[in-house]
């Protein structure tokens, strides 16, 4: 891949990631602040985790990792991927129609096996409730996620990547219209959802459209694509449904204390925001550019594509992950404690979050080392080494859970997620061609370490000599921030002052895009 095309796709998905990561940001700051941390932001956030694991489940898992790689190769072999994509449609929403039905119907059951800890108290109705009105959003949003597939197969990802901010913008509109005319905070913040899976829906559809892809569902059959497309789905499901379970056992761990799955998610929403920019966004540009490069026979081009998108995430990754270790409460602090969320609240938060940032790196890298298999169509190997770090998971959490309580989550979590990688790594030796680091990649990675332990040093520094004067929000929220500046401004200079990247050649490369 010539670094230019991956540089002008990861800068499109990158961009409106942040700009959803931000706005889901805000998105939180006003729950906290209008909710605060406790029974019923823990409902809610049990209940919206529900359709968002089977979204992953679904339309980031089997249907992703199985379905873009292969009408990729449709468009590159110049075969009929419109009456694919039609077929693979009609057959998700089939699927998706019988699932959200039996949802809605057994909602306690499910209830009861994602969040046990409720069970007896105040918790567990009110996350019935809020399960059954915001599940349907897994129909929409998946639709809306194979649409997408299609979109980024053949190179489109801008709206693929915008469609996610619908979901904050709504919810945010909706927050806001609450607190102003004092309506129901909860009546509104649940029904936004399915009302953001529509728009979602309707705006990659048009999106699709205008690219000049009309997709219809045409009727569920199972024809010799189908097939292929469910021999190779399976087992990326079953590997989803793994990572997934990994999610449920930090949740049911951390059910079990009042306000601790609000802490959870107060510290994922944090570390997802370099994750979700970073990794994200390099997963969904190579995964197809793979796709292509394989199928066409073009090993040196699939291994520029590994290496550009090894660099480009560790440039990013490594520096975010030093900053969430060694600043983790100037941030929680600024961007959550206020309103009805205590400096209690926020310590725990911060605490949770210095764990996952020690994962952040094989999180990421999880993103650039899975395309390998998928655009290979091997979805076997993957589904084995999410099984064993799916039992280390649970072996961690919940024989921690007894000396730790629901901090054995976020351990569980980061240590499972690098014996993710480890597995990925070593069993891409088979691909060694198209998968090995260059000499250029490992003396960049290196720099690249050096130039964010520079980075934070300083903040360290700043933090001890500074923190002890913040009082007010105002002064919490300007400290972050330039804690977050000073960090980046240094972290620049010092890597392009090592050699780890150019500023020059950066410019250079945006430029011409």
């Amino acid at each position: 891949m010539r670094p230019i095309r991956f540089i002008s796709g990861f800068l499109t998905v990158g961009f409106w990631t942040l700009v959803s990561r931000i706005l889901g940001m805000v998105r939180e700051i006003l729950l906290f602040s209008l909710i605060g941390a406790g029974p019923i932001l823990d409902a809610f956030f049990a209940a919206f985790r529900l359709p968002n694991m089977f979204r992953r489940f679904f339309a980031e898992g089997a249907f992703n990792s199985a379905f873009v790689p292969l009408i990729s190769k449709k468009y590159e072999k110049k075969e009929n991927a419109t009456a694919f994509a039609n077929e693979a449609m009609g057959s998700l929403a089939f699927i998706l129609l019988i699932l959200t039905t039996l949802a809605i119907i057994f909602m306690p059951a499910l209830i009861w096996a994602i969040a046990n800890g409720f069970v007896g108290d105040e918790r567990f109705e009110i996350t019935v409730a809020f399960g059954r009105v915001m599940f349907p959003y897994i129909l929409l949003i998946s639709l809306a996620a194979l649409l997408s597939g299609v979109l980024n197969a053949l190179g489109y990802f801008a709206a693929a990547a915008a469609a996610p901010v619908l979901l904050n913008i709504t919810i945010i509109l909706g927050l806001c219209i609450s607190f102003f005319f004092e309506w129901s905070t909860m009546t509104i913040l649940i029904y936004s959802v399915p009302f953001a899976g529509i728009m979602q829906l309707i705006f990659v559809w048009m999106a699709a459209e205008k690219a000049g892809i009309t997709i219809r569902p045409s009727r569920p059959r199972l024809s010799k694509d189908m097939k292929t497309l469910v021999r190779v789905a399976i087992p990326s499901a079953l590997a989803n449904g793994v990572l997934q379970i990994n999610l449920l056992v930090g949740q049911f761990v951390s059910s079990q204390e009042t306000g601790a799955i609000s802490w959870l998610y107060g510290a994922d929403r944090l570390y997802q925001l370099p994750l979700g920019v970073v990794g994200i966004a390099i997963g969904i540009v190579l995964l197809p550019e793979l796709s292509r490069r394989i199928a066409s026979n073009d090993e040196s081009g699939a291994r520029s594509a590994f290496n550009n998108a090894f660099t480009t995430s560790m440039a990013l990754t490594i520096p975010a992950t030093i900053a969430l270790l060694i600043i983790p409460l100037p941030l929680i602090s600024a961007l959550f404690q206020h309103g009805q969320t205590t400096s209690n609240d926020a310590a725990a938060m911060a605490l949770a979050t210095s764990i996952y940032a020690l994962g952040l790196p094989a999180f990421v890298l999880q993103k650039v080392y899975q395309p390998i298999y998928f655009a290979r169509g091997d979805t076997k190997t993957p589904f084995r080494f999410a099984v064993l770090s799916m039992i280390i998971n649970s072996v961690i959490a919940f024989g921690f859970m007894p000396l730790y309580g629901w901090i054995a989550a976020p351990i569980a979590t980061t240590v499972s997620a690098w014996a993710m990688i480890l597995l990925l790594v070593m069993g891409t030796k088979k691909y060694s061609t198209s998968s090995k680091l260059s000499k250029l990649s490992k003396s960049k990675f290196v720099l690249i370490t050096l130039s964010s332990l520079v980075m934070g040093l300083f903040l360290w520094v700043a933090d001890y000599l500074l923190r002890k004067e913040i009082f007010s929000l105002i002064e919490k929220i300007s400290f972050a921030a330039f804690l977050v500046l000073i960090g980046a401004l240094i972290y620049t200079v010092s890597a392009n002052f090592m050699g780890a990247f150019s500023l020059k050649e950066i410019r250079n490369s945006i430029k011409k895009n």
